[in-house]
């Protein structure tokens, strides 16, 4: 039965934070080279005022 080769996985582990980290580090970049006024999806969604869903508590307890 062959043995495992440690050093084979541990230097594909390092490998893959490696490469993790590298594609945090563009997508850091990337956010600060968009312009400040243009607002994220994600911000501009939650400015939004949400209706509340129907038939909540609020509406049940004016009867």
């Amino acid at each position: 039965m062959a043995k495992p080769n440690y050093s084979f996985q541990k230097r594909q582990r390092e490998l893959a934070k490696k490469k993790k980290k590298e594609e945090r580090q563009q997508e850091k970049n990337q956010r600060k080279a968009q312009p400040a006024d243009a607002p994220d999806d994600a911000t501009a969604d939650s400015l939004s005022p949400v209706p509340a869903p129907a038939g909540t508590d609020e509406e049940a307890g004016d009867t």
